[in-house]
C-alpha cells in the first residue's frame, strides 16, 4: 500500500529534525519537509496555505479559530516555548525600573495579537501590576515602516492604539516617541556599544525560573497544524503525526542529557537539563494538552481579554478530537 505524501513546513529545530529527516518513521504517511526563516514560513502559511502541515502561530491561529475560521487544526505540537520577559525593552532615561512603571507610558508593538506579545502583556497585568488599559500603543514595524498589522485589538476593548506606518519601533524608540518596546525579536539597537534602551527585567534567568515554578505557565509561541482538506479526507494522519513529534521529541531530551558528547554547542546543557527537570519533571517539554492546560488557559484568557479573539475560546476547542490522546512513548 502507497504511504500518503505530505508537505511539512516548520523551522529546523531540534526536537522536530527527526520526523522532518524521516528518521522516525511515520506509519502511511511520507513527509516532504521545507525549513525556512520562520516569519517567511508563517506568512506563507496565513496568506497561501501552501503546505499540508506547517508551524502556526498561537495568535493568528486562536484570531482565526474564535472567528469560525480554520484552515488548518491544530495538533498539541509546541515547536516553539519562549519565557517573554526577555521580549520587554525600555529606553535608557525613560524612568522605567520596574513593570508598573510601565503603566500611562508610550509602548511600541509590531502586531497585537502575536503570541508573544499576548503573553508578555498578560503576564505583567496578572504577575507584575502592569495595567495595559493605561499605556498608549504603538505599533509598527520593528526594524523597517510600514508592517501591517493582522491581529488589531477588537473595536469594543478599551485601549489607546494607534499605527504608524513611516517610522520603525527602532526609529520611535531612538527619538524617544516610544518609551518602551514588546518585541519577539532583539531589536538591532540593543546590540550597539551606546544601545539607547536596555532590558526591562535584568536577572531574566532568576525571574523566568521563578515564574515558572509560581505559575507552571511556559509560554507557547507556535504549534503544528494540520491543513483542512487533509484532515476531513484522511483524519487518521493526526494520531500518527502526533506520535512521530513525540518520539522525534523524546530523542532530542536524551541527546541533551547525554555526557558521552555534546549534541548541542551550549556550555553547561546538563545543568539546564537538570534545572528544568526540577521544575517539570523529566519531560519538561511536554506535548498534549492535560500537562499544558495552565500555559494554554492563560493564552486564551490574555487573548480575549485584550481583544486578539472574538470571544472567549476553551482550550479543548483549539484540537481535533483526534488529538486529544496520550502520545505513545
Amino acid at each position: 500500500m502507497s504511504k500518503l505524501t505530505l508537505s511539512l513546513a516548520c523551522s529546523a529545530y531540534e526536537h522536530v529534525r527527526d520526523v522532518a529527516s524521516g528518521a522516525v518513521p511515520i506509519e502511511g504517511i511520507q513527509l516532504v519537509t521545507t525549513h525556512g526563516p520562520i516569519e517567511e514560513l508563517l506568512y506563507r502559511t496565513h496568506n497561501f496555505r501552501e503546505w499540508h502541515i506547517s508551524e502556526l502561530g498561537m495568535g493568528s491561529y486562536t484570531s482565526q479559530l474564535a472567528r469560525g475560521e480554520q484552515p488548518y487544526l491544530a495538533l498539541p505540537v509546541y515547536t516553539s516555548r519562549v519565557f517573554r520577559h526577555s521580549a520587554i525593552y525600555v529606553r535608557k532615561g525613560a524612568g522605567i525600573e520596574k513593570p508598573s512603571d510601565l503603566n500611562d507610558k508610550r509602548i511600541g508593538l509590531p502586531e497585537w495579537g502575536m503570541a508573544a506579545i499576548v503573553y508578555a502583556r498578560g503576564m505583567l497585568e496578572e504577575s507584575y501590576g502592569f495595567d495595559p488599559y493605561s499605556a498608549t500603543w504603538v505599533q509598527a514595524g520593528l526594524h523597517q515602516p510600514g508592517r501591517v498589522d493582522r491581529m488589531p485589538p477588537r473595536a469594543d476593548v478599551r485601549v489607546n492604539y494607534t499605527q504608524v506606518k513611516d517610522r520603525s519601533l527602532c526609529q520611535m524608540l531612538e527619538s524617544g516617541e516610544l518609551d518602551a518596546v514588546f518585541s519577539a525579536r532583539t531589536p538591532d539597537i540593543f546590540y550597539r556599544p551606546d544601545s539607547p534602551i536596555e532590558r526591562l527585567f535584568k536577572n531574566l534567568y532568576e525571574e523566568e525560573l521563578a515564574y515558572w515554578k509560581r505559575t507552571g505557565i511556559f509560554p507557547i509561541m507556535h504549534l503544528i497544524g494540520v491543513r483542512r482538506d487533509v484532515y476531513e479526507q484522511h483524519p487518521w494522519v493526526v494520531k500518527q503525526l502526533c506520535n512521530a513529534f513525540e518520539e522525534s521529541k523524546r530523542r532530542s531530551l536524551a541527546r541533551a542529557r547525554d555526557t558521552a558528547g555534546s549534541y548541542y554547542p551550549v556550555p553547561l546543557m546538563l545543568h539546564a537539563v537538570q534545572q528544568a527537570e526540577a521544575v517539570a519533571g523529566e519531560d519538561f517539554w511536554p506535548y498534549g494538552l492535560e500537562r499544558n492546560r495552565a500555559s494554554l488557559e492563560a493564552f486564551v484568557r490574555y487573548a480575549y481579554e485584550h481583544g486578539v479573539t472574538e470571544r472567549r475560546l476553551e482550550v479543548e476547542e483549539l484540537f481535533p478530537k483526534e488529538a486529544l490522546f496520550t502520545p505513545a512513548t
